[in-house]
């Protein structure tokens, strides 16, 4: 008797994501997908740090619903961003400061390493003190009640950060997925105080979706306008995400040394719904910061001039529950964007410098810039405001770079960048660049 034999059929292939190069791609299966849910988000905090409160409070107290377009278009140029930043790690198999120190001369990387470094410390003098001054909303006012003073209790919440954010490192001793996993954490408590800030504001939702979508702005704006594009673009989460895909990306090889091409474009593709979902979920909550800006101290008439005087005014406005959840989503987001500005740094140090540093005591240096701040006592949301900026003026040194390797085939092979890639990464900077050249302008008494 002779045995039937069964044709299988070939199973249909998923449907191409970026055009033909990517036909092999296989179907989701169930949980896959979650696996590779995180890098992209630890990459958002950066969007939401408290320089981003500093930036959308005055946006929104000052020039109401108007700048919210600023927001859309600068996520939009960070999804675009981070994905590239990704699609490095991920075809490389290293991080943007290691194919610098691969590709690029000696001294084009010690300068780019300067920028770099500078990038950083502006970006932990930012997070550091708006952590420490969560924590001074939320206990400050029973300490100072008891005697100490204001300064004294900042000191003391800077301290308390640095304990923490050391203790949220520490947890990647464990494994890189349980500090992933805590930031996440942190991003989602930061989005469910702004859900109560928005529903306890009740904002003008269809003043909301005009300057969405239709942009306005002025010589006063500028300046803000500026500063929430370096807020929400920044250039040290550019060199980390792609440190951030390798951990995946080297297991993935290890189980299959064999199919690599295979795996570097499924985990693409993952990484791409990642980003996606990342950074519309940081644009939902910095649109929120400054529909909550705008709704409460910009439609009664009431300019707030610090991070503690908006603390203060939502207390009598819209009651004790939104200035609890203020000063919490502030702490969460300094604690989380502190720790992820840390790791940051590590990356930016080695790979430029090809030295090992060790991240404790890279936090530990970094620390003291924003000491300093709360020692001298300089005003808190000044210097966020400033720190934004000068992050808007060091973004093409990160960008450029990774426009340049994206686009050449020997270092990315099937994953360079497209023509319409390039183009949109071209305009990204162009617009980068004439935003800050404005800004020159403008500040040396220029007028438009």
């Amino acid at each position: 008797m002779t045995a039937s034999r069964e044709i299988a059929t070939p199973p249909t292939p998923a449907a191409p994501l970026w055009g033909p190069r990517f036909k092999a791609l296989p179907a989701f299966r169930s949980g896959e997908l979650w696996y590779y849910f995180g890098p992209a988000f630890v990459a958002s905090v950066a969007y939401i740090d408290p320089g981003n409160f500093a930036t959308n409070i005055e946006g929104g107290t000052r020039f109401g619903y108007s700048l919210l377009w600023v927001l859309l278009w600068s996520n939009a140029m960070a999804i675009l961003i981070q994905y590239l930043a990704a699609k490095l790690g991920i075809a490389t198999g290293r991080t943007l400061p290691q194919n610098c120190r691969d590709h690029f001369s000696r001294g084009m990387n010690l300068f780019l390493w300067v920028a770099a470094e500078l990038a950083a410390v502006a970006t932990d003098l930012a997070e550091f003190l708006g952590a420490a001054l969560g924590f001074y909303l939320l206990v400050g006012p029973a300490l100072i009640a008891h005697g100490f003073s204001r300064s004294t209790v900042l000191m003391i919440a800077a301290l308390a950060t640095a304990v923490l954010v050391f203790l949220i490192l520490a947890l990647e001793l464990y494994g890189f997925r349980k500090l992933e996993l805590a930031i996440m954490c942190f991003v989602f408590g930061i989005a469910a105080c702004y859900a109560i800030e928005i529903f306890l504001a009740k904002p003008n939702w269809v003043e909301v979706g005009f300057h969405v979508l239709v942009p306005e702005i002025s010589s006063k704006s500028i300046y803000i306008a500026v500063s929430m594009l370096g807020a929400t673009v920044m250039p040290h989460v550019v060199y980390l995400h792609s440190a951030l895909v390798q951990d995946r990306a080297r297991k993935a090889l290890e189980s299959c040394p064999t199919g690599q091409r295979f795996y570097r474009l499924k985990h693409l593709r993952f990484e791409l719904i990642d980003v996606f979902a990342a950074m519309n979920g940081a644009w939902l909550i910095n649109t929120a910061m400054v529909v909550m800006a705008a709704a409460v101290f910009f439609t009664s008439g009431r300019h707030v001039s610090s991070i503690e005087e908006a603390h203060r005014t939502l207390a009598p406005l819209l009651g004790g529950l939104s200035a609890t959840a203020f000063a919490l989503a502030l702490l969460f987001s300094g604690l989380s964007s502190s720790t992820v500005g840390t790791m940051a740094g590590q990356v930016i140090i080695e790979g430029f410098l090809n030295i090992r540093f060790s991240v404790f005591l890279r936090r530990l240096i970094t620390m003291i810039p924003a000491l300093i701040v709360i020692a001298i006592k300089l005003d808190p949301l000044k210097i966020l405001v400033l720190s934004q900026v000068f992050l808007s003026f060091a973004l093409p040194f990160a960008l450029i770079p990774l426009i340049v390797l994206t686009r050449r085939s020997k270092v990315m092979g099937e994953l360079v960048n497209g023509h319409s890639t390039n183009l949109l990464a071209y305009g990204t900077v162009t617009v980068i660049v004439g935003l800050n050249l404005l800004l020159i302008y403008q500040s040396l008494g220029g007028r438009f």
